[in-house]
């Protein structure tokens, strides 16, 4: 499968490279206004190809975009000093009209994978530009916050992350929600396995997790800027879902007709992930007070997307 990226930017280059290194494109190509940084990004990402799987990199202009199944999103402009949070979304809004515009003119059959952040308001921004139907226009939405949640919960157990099934539902962002309660590992309730190692999950150390997820970000973006490699990954990992078909249950945004009575709003949670892009929507077990956290996730959302108009 041939996936464009359009922004070539850190998380753009990011996930170019983790698809190389899983193997989850058959062709990779870079679009960006910045042609001369598309062209050195996909020809330092083709020097990684003799390391890790035959895929071929290219760069250029939108018509490169031609016979993509996924065409990943990674464009934006920057918050200006001063600028308000909704001037910025305002004026991304304006570019992602722009884009997808030409990504549908020439890759009229692809998914789109938003990664541009807030990813929730710009997946409901993209679906509203492209017209496409909501299952195939995807947001990374809380895939990241849901792998930093197993790797804590991995490190406390002293197990693999990848024995860990634990997802962060609603917002990518402050109003996220753990889901706790749906947590699991080795297919047992995370309390009884935490137990059963002598690794009791207190309260201060769900504290510490919690902790360790939501401010994850503010943590990465004080020691270097900016975060891009976990969600590159992420985004390659979406990808193969699609490629192979794999029907995958991974956390990604979509525009989902109701959530805990808040309707027509772009949020994550488990969806099934295969080649027609988002097949279902799963809805989890929660305790009371993360069905709570999860409306007000919700309705966050909805007051930003009704005062963007």
């Amino acid at each position: 499968m041939k996936v464009g990226i359009v922004g070539a930017g850190m998380v753009g280059s990011a996930a170019g490279s983790a698809l190389v290194l899983r193997g989850g494109a058959s062709e990779v190509v870079f679009v960006d206004r910045n042609a001369a940084l598309a062209a050195a990004q996909a020809e330092d990402i083709a020097h990684s190809v003799p390391f890790a799987h035959a895929v071929r990199l290219g760069a250029g202009g939108y018509e490169a975009l031609a016979g993509a199944g996924v065409v990943i999103l990674a464009a934006g402009v920057a918050q200006k000093p001063g600028e308000s949070r909704l001037s910025l979304l305002s004026r991304n809004a304006a570019v992602f009209h722009e884009v997808i515009g030409e990504v549908r003119r020439n890759a009229p059959d692809a998914l789109l994978l938003v990664a541009s952040n807030p990813v929730d308001i710009m997946t409901e921004i993209a679906l509203k530009a492209s017209g496409l139907p909501p299952e195939r226009v995807i947001g990374s939405g809380t895939v990241l916050d849901s792998a930093r949640f197993r790797w804590l919960l991995a490190e406390h157990l002293g197990i693999a992350p990848q024995s860990v099934h634990a997802q962060v539902l609603g917002e990518h962002g402050d109003s996220e929600v753990l889901a706790w309660s749906a947590a699991r590992a080795g297919g047992e309730p995370i309390a009884r396995f935490a137990a059963q190692l002598g690794a009791a999950i207190t309260e201060d150390v769900r504290a510490r997790i919690d902790e360790g997820v939501r401010r994850a970000a503010y943590k990465i973006i004080a020691g270097k800027g900016a975060t891009w490699y976990g969600i590159g990954a992420g985004l390659a990992r979406i990808c193969q879902a699609i490629r192979d078909d794999q029907r995958a249950v991974l956390s990604v945004s979509m525009v989902t007709p109701e959530v805990e009575g808040v309707e027509n709003i772009a949020l994550s949670l488990p969806r099934i992930v295969g080649a027609q892009g988002i097949i279902a929507t799963l809805k989890p077990e929660l305790a009371p007070e993360e069905a709570a956290a999860l409306r007000r996730s919700a309705e966050l959302l909805k007051e930003t997307s009704l005062q963007l108009g």
